[in-house]
């Protein structure tokens, strides 16, 4: 198959997601951020459960694994993260909130020291401060001729720093473990602690007088995009060159700004707009730019001759915490 169509796979991925959070939006007002996530991660559980059941089980029962108690963590993580981002959209746009939740890119490296002890690259601080100039220009745009940030931003901040936590306990947990059981424990107890969440905090959905639109979303989290574009991003990034890959993904936030403004009528400030585009390329600086030098320092290690066992060696070393930090980035965007 051409290379041309694993990219597709992962600009159709990034597509998927960034249309999640409008269809979240949308809903939003009419079923509780709890009922949301509870739906979708138990529903996307349950299919990815029953199409992988006899390897879950073996994953499972493979002794000194943890397969269970690690995909407890990450579920909570996972609930933590879309619970705040589904709940940020009841009082922000869905443009902010797709910019705003992609920043979890950035503060991996910032927090990566105190998980898998390493430390921030200088394209990791570069792009920190991209960012939190972007931010500032996000808050002054979205007032009246003031510098504020609406709640809704604050919590899906939050949202961003959960996720950060998520993907790099991936990271740590991945070697050993089958990505696939992970997954399907993770996403069950997301979705489990989503409805006693929704329970504990007000009465149950009066199923009958949802509106067809809130069972098509539902439907559209569930299927798409928590069960088809993980499929499509799995199958395409192991194919496709690491700096293309980060780069196709990192239009998620692109595609849920375009989106919004077409299908929800959003309207973007030049202020806001600039805010955008600083928080895009942070993002491009932390996720592209690392493996293009990377690629371009080996190209000139080749023409060198090579290099001594040491430098060899140490420079796989890296690659390989890279390369379990992107799949890791990659697997729950």
């Amino acid at each position: 198959m051409p290379i041309w169509v694993f990219k597709g796979a992962l600009l159709l991925a990034a597509a998927i997601w960034g249309m999640g959070t409008v269809v979240i939006k949308s809903t939003v007002d009419e079923l509780s951020p709890s009922w949301i996530v509870g739906v979708r991660f138990l529903g996307a559980g349950i299919i990815l459960g029953a199409l992988s059941f006899p390897k879950v089980i073996r994953s499972v029962r493979q002794p000194g694994t943890h397969h269970l108690h690690h995909g407890i963590v990450l579920g909570v993580f996972v609930f933590l993260s879309y619970w705040c981002n589904s709940t940020g959209l009841a009082d922000t746009t869905a443009s902010n909130s797709s910019f705003l939740t992609t920043l979890y890119v950035v503060i991996i490296p910032l927090i990566s020291w105190f998980i898998i002890q390493k430390l921030p690259t200088r394209f990791n601080l570069v792009a920190a401060t991209l960012c939190m100039i972007g931010v500032g220009f996000v808050a002054y745009g979205g007032s009246e001729g003031g510098f504020s940030l609406r709640g809704g931003d604050l919590i899906t901040m939050a949202s961003a720093v959960f996720l950060s936590f998520h993907v790099l306990y991936t990271a740590k947990y991945a070697p050993g473990h089958s990505m696939t059981t992970l997954t399907v424990i993770q996403f069950l107890v997301a979705g489990v602690l989503g409805v006693i969440a929704a329970c504990a905090t007000g009465p149950l959905p009066d199923l009958g007088s949802l509106s067809a639109q809130t069972w098509i979303s539902l439907v559209y989290l569930t299927v798409f995009a928590s069960c088809a574009a993980l499929g499509l991003q799995n199958a395409a990034v192991a194919r496709v060159d690491p700096a293309q890959a980060a780069l196709f993904l990192a239009t998620e936030c692109l595609f849920g700004g375009a989106f919004s403004v077409i299908l929800l009528g959003e309207t973007v400030s030049a202020t806001s707009g600039i805010g955008f585009a600083l928080i895009f390329c942070g993002i491009v600086v932390s996720e592209y730019m690392p493996l293009l030098f990377e690629k371009r320092a080996k190209g000139r290690l080749q023409e060198d001759g090579g290099s001594s066992a040491a430098q060899v060696a140490e420079a796989q070393t890296a690659r390989d915490e890279d390369r379990a930090m992107e799949d890791a980035d990659a697997f729950m965007r």
